[in-house]
């Protein structure tokens, strides 16, 4: 049962080896070389597969000159370096050679990705992709002398048509000409080809705000626009646009309508000259499987020109189109069942239909054979060379393979002569091996290694007794035989078990079992009361746990001999971490130290703690005997009687203190009582100022005088600059900075300066103007305002909210003109400092108060007052504006330079102004960390929910921003 029946009776060769037969990568007989696909390169694949089959494409790249051309025709291509393309057309050059020539199954068309910079593991646009490695190849080409080579592109590729725009009072006729590489056609609400040619060419009317200025009429008019084909060239692309942008969900999607199309499609009724020979052959289907515009995969169906038969390039794999499977463009879809699909129209013959063909090819109808293309003596060079490397491969697999065959025999041998022998009969000497290593001997993909049998040592290092399952005992010959040719050790004999283990496993064992008749007893022993000084004291916790210490002690031995050898499952560091962890939770559990003091004696409170009879204390003593004993007689820690009754002394003293200062600063606990700047109280001109953390903390105290410590000073310093000046003006007291000062009338400044240690006085004097007219009057403060730093602390929060990086903002969505947000959020609405602390009020003990746990406990933010004004600024505004997600909003992780367009999502606004240009960056228009946007829907988005994916993080898409293709 260890895996030795794979190795008995006859074996197959091919079992003795995990290696390929090589001639499978062997190219077939005129069959095509595949390409492999890099991860997600399947788009790049198809159109060079595509290219490659357009001969007159072909032989131009081949005429164009290369420095490798230059080099054979001179002293020959260096044999002793990889030949490495320098330019896009000698990358194209060469992968054609090798698709032509190569003896291998399929080729590897890394460098030429690699030189065009794409990211192999990016899906991109397919049709994005050849318009821009055409546009490269046309201007790359551009700069050939040869005619023939510089003028291919335009000679395949290229027509023209012509924008032509009729004004209806006039009848005059404007011509603008352009060119095109292909014409991209409109699918929805067409079934075939034909219909889909004849949208993209049909008359347009130029009406209402859309009229055109005629240079004739010298006025707006309304006209006509249509586009006039005027010549078609040689290969004639038809790009079906399936992957369309969606306004309702701001993303592409696939369209999944079937399109007809025929294999000879005639353009002459759409020409403007009917004169010409305009019957083309389809030559290509190129298909996007898959129900998503975002992933999916690639295929093409290519006729080859020299055969006139169909093939699919699926990457590496090509397969011949004939009979039942020439069905072009039709490929299951992917992650899509086929209950699900639209039933496919019926088709004529000589017609086909897709709902996955993105690109249609056809070819200038000929009669002309197609030419024979010969790979030029300096690529062949290179292709060869390949070749000789590609045999010398195979052979060396073959030779491993033949190696791999012979070893397998040796030890097909051995196993068969050795596993007669592997059982120790009765009463013959034996070893224990390792079971794992065994097995790992049988496993011909690992070679043994030397035989480790430490991971089964116990402490007293022979075989512990726990072990014996993951060892299996073989005869003394076999284990002689391993050793000999392995090597290894410790080798464990008869002699290796371990006496002194066993045995202390059966003192365990009787422990054990003891264990749960002296739990009743003590159990029965615990409920009789104890009379007179006759008896112990015991925590209450450890009775009620001493069962579990007792077994976790037994235990303990085998817990050690366990983790004595950490090699056993070769996760040594995380044993020993949960072993010393467990010792450490042993030392605070340890049985009856939970009455211990801190002093080591006694401790006070006899809520944690009862008297047990003598015969109870035996009977756990023999579990714990070095528990620690307290006789009932045994007076409690004198140390801690005197700590107790200062600390009662404290406890009185606070709460004296905290009822005098509530009773003397009535008016700063209650904040109705509190005077106001925005409203300046007529009885006084001048009122003083304090910070409002330090109200906070002198509230927690005067309402909790026993839980937290009382506030001796009161630190304006975080109010003032480092030059000693304000950092506030009156305006911004009245308004954002409200939140971060606290006004107090002059006769409670005086009662505050005898309660407290005042670091820095500030002050606001009202000067009334003549004639007591209350808008004229004036107020100055002491110290007065610092304008630089002043001016400092508004550009640095205007800097922190207009350059922030993956900031968090929320989307909510409006279902009518109403604020939804205080309706679906009325926990916002309270934002008071008095309905705060009522809330803290009612937290439990030891709960932090949110704003401040921001910082690292209170400890942390008590040192603000030692900090710059900068840092305390910082903290009022993120605590003051941070918002709470709620139902029906989606968060953002976006940055200050990203675009509104890169949000794709419509009708957004903030703060009621519409946003609209989504040219501008978030931190132009306003949006900083923790806004909420708001979203409009002209109607219902039933698909709301599925904007999750894109609201995870709104990165904008690249495309093929950075590589070479756009370049030129």
């Amino acid at each position: 049962g260890i895996g030795e029946h794979v190795w008995l009776g006859e074996i197959d060769e091919n079992s003795f080896h995990n290696i390929d037969d090589p001639n499978c990568e062997r190219r077939k007989k005129n069959a095509f070389v595949g390409l492999t696909n890099l991860g997600a390169t399947c788009y790049v694949n198809t159109f060079l597969q595509m290219w490659f089959l357009n001969l007159e494409l072909r032989q131009a790249l081949y005429l164009c000159p290369s420095t490798c051309s230059k080099l054979a025709s001179g002293e020959g291509i260096p044999s002793d370096k990889d030949y490495e393309p320098q330019t896009i057309c000698e990358h194209l050059q060469y992968l054609f050679a090798l698709l032509q020539n190569s003896k291998r199954r399929y080729i590897d068309p890394s460098g030429f990705v690699k030189a065009l910079g794409l990211d192999t593991g990016q899906q991109q646009d397919a049709q994005e992709f050849s318009k821009l490695f055409m546009s490269l190849l046309e201007d790359t080409l551009s700069k050939q002398k040869n005619p023939d080579v510089r003028n291919i592109v335009q000679k395949q590729f290229c027509g023209e048509y012509a924008y032509v725009t009729v004004c209806n009072q006039c009848g005059r006729e404007s011509k603008l000409m352009s060119k095109f590489y292909e014409l991209e056609l409109n699918i929805q609400g067409h079934k075939q080809l034909t219909d889909c040619i004849t949208e993209f060419l049909k008359e347009e009317k130029l009406e209402g705000d859309n009229r055109y200025f005629c240079e004739t009429c010298q006025s707006k008019q309304n006209a006509t626009r249509k586009i006039r084909l005027l010549s078609l060239p040689c290969t004639l692309n038809l790009q079906l646009m399936r992957f369309v942008f969606d306004r309702q969900t701001g993303h592409k999607k696939k369209l999944n309508t079937y399109i007809g199309f025929s294999e000879l499609l005639d353009m002459e009724p759409f020409m403007e000259q009917k004169n010409g020979v305009y019957v083309y052959e389809l030559s290509a289907v190129l298909i996007h499987r898959g129900v998503s515009a975002y992933s999916g995969h690639y295929i093409a169906h290519v006729k080859d020109p020299q055969t006139g038969e169909w093939y699919k390039f699926n990457d590496e794999d090509i397969e011949k189109m004939e009979g039942k499977k020439l069905q072009l463009g039709i490929e299951e879809d992917l992650a899509e069942p086929s209950k699900s699909q639209t039933r496919k129209p019926k088709c004529g013959k000589g017609t086909h239909c897709s709902r996955n063909a993105y690109m249609l090819v056809y070819r200038l109808q000929s009669r002309e054979k197609s030419p024979t293309i010969e790979v030029p003596a300096f690529l062949q060079e290179l292709v060869e060379r390949d070749n000789c490397k590609f045999e010398e491969w195979c052979n060396e697999m073959a030779e491993m393979r033949k190696q791999s065959v012979a070893r397998g025999k040796i030890k097909h041998e051995e196993v068969k002569e050795l596993y007669k022998r592997l059982p120790a009969e009765a009463g013959s000497p034996y070893d224990f091996i390792s079971l794992d290593w065994l097995q790992k001997w049988l496993d011909e993909s690992t070679p043994p290694k030397p035989i480790d049998n430490s991971a089964c040592l116990c402490s007293h290092g022979k075989l512990h007794p726990d072990k014996i399952p993951i060892m299996k005992r073989i005869s003394e010959y076999v284990a002689d035989f391993f050793y000999r040719r392995y090597g290894g050790g410790p080798r464990l004999n008869v002699k290796a078990l371990c006496k002194d283990c066993v045995v202390e496993r059966c003192r365990i064992l009787r422990l054990k079992n003891q264990l749960n008749e002296d739990y009743k007893t003590v159990t029965n022993l615990l409920k009789v009361t104890v009379k007179g000084t006759d008896g112990f004291w015991v925590g209450k916790a450890s009775l009620r746990s001493w069962r579990q210490l007792a077994l976790e002690q037994l235990n303990e031995p085998d817990e050690d001999t366990e983790h004595s050898n950490g090699k056993m499952n070769g996760n040594t560091q995380n044993k020993d971490e949960s072993n010393e962890e467990k010792r450490e939770e042993e030392e605070e559990l340890n049985f009856n130290e939970d009455i211990v003091c801190p002093h080591g004696d006694l401790c006070i409170s006899e809520n944690e703690r009862r008297v047990v009879s003598r015969e109870a204390w035996a009977k756990l003593k023999q579990y714990f005997p070095k528990a620690p004993e307290f006789p009932n007689n045994k007076e409690c820690c004198s140390q801690c009687k005197i700590l107790e009754r200062e600390g009662e002394e404290n406890e009185a003293l606070h709460k004296m203190m905290a009822s005098e200062q509530k009773t003397s600063l009535q008016n700063l606990f209650h904040d109705k009582c509190r005077p106001c700047l925005g409203s300046w109280p007529q009885e006084t001109d001048e009122l003083y100022i304090v910070s409002q953390f330090f109200v906070e903390e002198w509230r927690k105290f005067v309402r909790r005088p026993t839980r937290c410590s009382p506030v001796s000073s009161v630190g304006n310093s975080a109010l003032l600059c480092p030059h000693g000046g304000l950092m506030f003006t009156f305006a911004s007291m009245t308004q954002e900075d409200s939140k971060l000062i606290a006004l107090i009338w002059p006769s409670e400044w005086e009662r505050i300066q005898k309660l407290f240690v005042v670091d820095h006085v500030i002050k606001i004097t009202r000067t009334q103007a003549a004639g007591g007219d209350p808008e004229g009057a004036r107020y100055v403060s002491e110290p007065q305002l610092c304008p630089e730093c002043r001016e400092g602390l508004l550009c640095q929060q205007q800097r922190d909210l207009r350059e922030y990086t993956q900031a968090t903002i929320y989307i909510h969505k409006v279902v009518d003109n109403k604020k939804v947000m205080k309706d679906a959020a009325p926990e916002l609405n309270v934002s008071s400092s008095e309905a705060e602390e009522d809330r803290e009020e009612n937290k439990p003990e030891g709960e932090q108060d949110p704003d401040f746990n921001q910082t690292n406990g209170g400890a942390k933010r008590q040192k603000v007052s030692h900090q710059s004004y900068v840092t305390y600024q910082k903290q009022g505004i993120r605590r003051s504006t941070r918002h709470r997600k709620v139902r029906g909003e989606k968060a953002l992780l976006v940055s200050a330079n990203q675009t509104l367009k890169d949000l794709k999502i419509q009708n957004l606004s903030i703060d009621g102004k519409v946003l609209s240009d989504d040219t501008a960056t978030l931190g132009s228009l306003g949006v900083i960390p923790e806004s909420v946007i708001l979203l409009k829907a002209d109607e219902p988005i039933a698909d709301y929910a599925a904007m999750d994916d894109v609201m995870q993080v709104c990165m904008p898409e690249e495309g093929f921003k950075g590589t070479g293709l756009l370049g030129h």
